[in-house]
């Protein structure tokens, strides 16, 4: 039984990385993948014979350079096969995708949430943006391979139950097997900013790197975590709830039943918090609608009650990416969700903040996805569930 599992596993990892490779090097020959990935060119032949019966590989028109024979035939990615409905549902909105495998969005949907919205609601608004990204018009033969969701809270996977999402107000929610039950296609659940690391790892900052963190500031503050290649969960499935990091001692003791005591202090929502306190101390007038992004608009400008907000944003995030620095060492640390719009005043004061306090400064960067790393990482959470891409798969 231990052969069967091995070669199993083995079989899954030389498909992942042939296929990796491929869609990383287009156009490239078979002699060159095994040469690259040092297996046998049978094996390999075998392999690429199998993706192109699934149309994920395809022969190339362009061709090899000779040595002196025949030139190779090559062999690329095929990326336009399959389309891939993602849907990020974020805390205010909603943000829902067709793309194909190689990342070209074709359409692009956003929905906000309600205020006054129960959870059902949140659902059935969820079903109707599917809905519609599902009737949007798709290149000729292109089929959908599948719908990757991300929840925005502890999520279980592969069963796609949302634990606790407080934005939405869902508890247990079997949200897969509801998706799956109403559409005809394959149904994967992930926490959201799971999806966001998986999204800068095949697409964003994260291309070619093992070892990453991708931090997302948003309505809340989340991570997903990359390490040696694969994505990391957690033993109950809650790894990257940095949202819970403690900003100092007098945080202990409390009970979160919501967000954490970070994301209450440096989230987006944090963030409108903090500058209404603070203006109503002083006695500025509040806006009635006050946004993260208004405040740093405001400290650009020079407005001192904004800027010590933002600064004592930077206080926070620099004691978290600290603290996941000395932890894991990731190799980079990239910056996304809606406040990565204002890495220009945050990540050059959190790298000074964090000079000779940790044994070795993170590379910190923002994302090149911004809003869309999730929807851009349901790709590669399609593609490993049906494609056997271990690449992305949970770690033991």
């Amino acid at each position: 039984m231990r052969k069967n599992v091995t070669s199993s596993l083995m079989r899954s990892i030389n498909r992942s990385a042939i296929l990796e490779l491929i869609r990383e090097n287009s156009p490239i020959a078979r002699s060159q993948i095994a040469l690259q990935l040092e297996m046998s060119l049978p094996t390999v032949m075998r392999i690429v014979d199998e993706l192109m019966e699934e149309d994920l590989v395809r022969p190339s028109d362009s061709q090899g350079q000779s040595t002196g024979g025949r030139p190779p035939s090559l062999v690329e990615f095929n990326g336009k096969a399959y389309a891939v409905v993602g849907v990020d549902l974020g805390g205010t909105k909603m943000l829902g995708t067709v793309a194909d495998l190689s990342g070209t969005i074709q359409h692009e949907l956003y929905i906000a949430h309600k205020k006054d919205d129960n959870s059902g609601d949140h659902l059935e608004r969820l079903c109707e943006m599917i809905e519609m990204l599902l009737d949007a018009p798709r290149p000729p033969g292109q089929q959908v391979r599948g719908i990757g969701i991300g929840a925005p809270g502890v999520t279980l996977t592969p069963e796609g139950v949302v634990t606790w999402a407080p934005s939405l107000g869902w508890r247990d929610l079997p949200l897969q097997e509801i998706l799956a039950h109403r559409f005809d296609v394959p149904v994967f659940v992930e926490n959201d900013v799971n999806l966001a690391a998986l999204g800068e790892l095949g697409f964003g900052a994260g291309r070619g790197i093992q070892n990453l963190v991708s931090i997302s500031v948003g309505t809340g503050i989340g991570a997903g975590i990359i390490i040696d290649g694969a994505l990391y969960r957690g033993h109950n499935q809650a790894a990257g709830e940095v949202g819970y990091l403690l900003a100092g001692i007098e945080y202990l003791g409390r009970r979160y039943n919501q967000f954490g005591a970070l994301e209450s202090l440096a989230s987006a929502t944090g963030v409108v918090n903090r500058a209404r306190q603070l203006m109503m101390q002083e006695g500025v007038a509040i806006p009635e609608e006050l946004s993260a992004e208004d405040v740093f608009a405001a400290a650009r400008s020079g407005d001192p009650l904004a800027q010590q907000v933002v600064s004592e944003t930077v206080d926070y995030l620099s004691l978290a990416i600290a603290n996941i620095s000395a932890t894991l060492d990731p190799e980079v640390i990239i910056l996304g969700g809606g406040m990565a719009g204002s890495a220009d005043l945050l990540i050059e004061p959190i790298l000074e903040r964090l000079e000779g306090v940790v044994p070795f400064t993170p590379r910190l960067v923002a994302s090149p996805l911004e809003r869309r790393a999730a929807v851009m990482g349901a790709i590669m959470l399609v593609l490993d569930v049906t494609s056997e891409y271990f690449v992305v798969k949970q770690l033991p």
